[in-house]
């Protein structure tokens, strides 16, 4: 008689989980890294197309001057700015203050 054949024994899968899902009161707490501006979509009254603006946000070109290019029609109002250095941006109407009417935004 024929000897038999061994079963043979495969390694476990690496995509295998490893003692299955943790508790949910072991998970550790996540802090929360933003905020949703909600008055965002609401946008910023009273901007034309030309108008001298500072970007007031946080971010690459904050605090520089810019000139409104042109609006988009987004569900939250943007505008495309060219800095006084030549970069055009995409920035939220909330975030640019206009320089001929607040004199507080001038200055840099």
């Amino acid at each position: 008689m024929p000897a038999r054949k061994r079963k043979v024994a495969y390694p476990p899968a690496r995509t295998t989980t490893k003692g299955g899902a943790r508790a949910p009161e072991t998970r550790p707490e996540r802090q929360v890294a933003t905020s949703i501006d909600t008055t965002a979509a609401v946008g910023r009254k009273g901007l034309a197309i030309g108008d001298r603006v500072r970007i007031a946000s946080a971010g690459l070109y904050s605090g520089e001057a810019a000139v409104i290019e042109r609006f988009t029609g987004t569900a939250i109002p943007t505008a495309v700015v060219r800095t006084d250095a030549g970069n055009r941006r995409t920035v939220r109407t909330i975030d640019l203050v206009d320089i001929d009417s607040d004199p507080e935004a001038a200055r840099p």
